[in-house]
């Protein structure tokens, strides 16, 4: 049984449909149309048929008044007959951890500038026109809106031809190209190249709360395995706590403290300074240090 227009412009409102179709509302005549008189489902059409029909819709909707109610019509049925296109483009990029609906709204983008700019007297297939048209579209939108940090559009561009140059390389070497070579072909400073590289790891980001991966022996979050105690923090903590005390010593107790823990003297040589004997010196270093921990357990 064939598709009425009502329910196939209600179609066009389901979640998934482009944002960019203009929705026809319901009640425009297939008589209009007569192309799509015996026209069921847009998207279960066989890809010779919907080849077929598409080259005709092409020539039809070139004829017609923007605007116009038949324009729209048609306009939204080739959308439909070509989403297999968007489907094929996402598939050949991958979807690098996008969902894909966004991927097919986005696509869907790509498709509908496809149609709107085709001209069927050039006599190019509009497949030929619309799959580049759908790719440039999704990898904008991955060059855009998918980087994990803000990377200059610089760098982008620059890991891209990186990407592509490694490749060649490895080809031609045998094995992954290093930073000079890879300067060396793009006559670029090895700065830049090193500078781009970087640039790559910016592009994803792994969560500090992920769980460990399935079979690593510490089950922990990653935040855990990379964190550890610093010991620094408790001497801090005594350092706060002993200035008071340290301050209350006599001026040559703290001249010896300084000696020996600020400019890391021997007592032989701050015996020197001092005009003391070292086992002077160490008597009173003794006796200041007992006196501070005495205060720091205190405390």
């Amino acid at each position: 049984m064939a598709t009425t227009s009502d329910e196939l412009l209600h179609r066009a409102t389901l979640p998934g449909r482009p944002a960019a179709v203009e929705v026809e509302p319901p009640g425009t005549p297939r008589t209009t149309v007569p192309e799509l008189a015996d026209l069921g489902d847009p998207r279960q059409v066989a890809p010779a048929d919907a080849r077929e029909l598409t080259r005709v819709l092409l020539v039809r909707l070139a004829s017609l008044e923007e605007g116009t109610r038949e324009y729209s019509y048609v306009r939204s049925t080739l959308i439909e007959l070509n989403l297999s296109l968007v489907r094929y483009a996402i598939r050949r990029v991958g979807s690098r951890g996008e969902s894909q609906e966004d991927l097919l709204q986005v696509g869907s983008i790509g498709l509908i500038k496809a149609i709107d700019r085709f001209d069927p007297d050039h006599g190019v297939e509009f497949t030929t026109y619309a799959v580049p048209t759908i790719l440039g579209e999704i990898r904008r939108h991955f060059r855009d809106t998918t980087w994990a940090v803000h990377v200059p559009r610089r760098l982008q561009e620059l890991r891209i031809t990186l990407a592509k140059s490694r490749d060649v390389l490895f080809q031609r070497l045998g094995r992954a190209p290093t930073v000079r070579e890879l300067a060396e072909h793009l006559g670029l400073p090895e700065e830049e190249v090193i500078e781009g590289l970087a640039a790559a790891n910016g592009h994803t980001a792994g969560s500090l709360d992920a769980p460990a991966a399935e079979g690593q022996e510490d089950s922990n979050p990653l935040a855990r395995q990379l964190g550890q105690e610093d010991s620094r923090f408790v001497t801090t903590e005594d350092l706060v706590v002993l200035k008071p005390a340290i301050a209350a010593l006599p001026e040559r107790d703290r001249l010896v403290l300084s000696l020996r823990f600020g400019e890391d003297l021997t007592q032989s040589q701050i015996g020197d300074r001092l005009g003391l004997s070292q086992m002077q010196i160490s008597r009173i270093l003794s006796r200041i240090l007992k006196q501070l921990h005495a205060e720091l357990v205190a405390d």
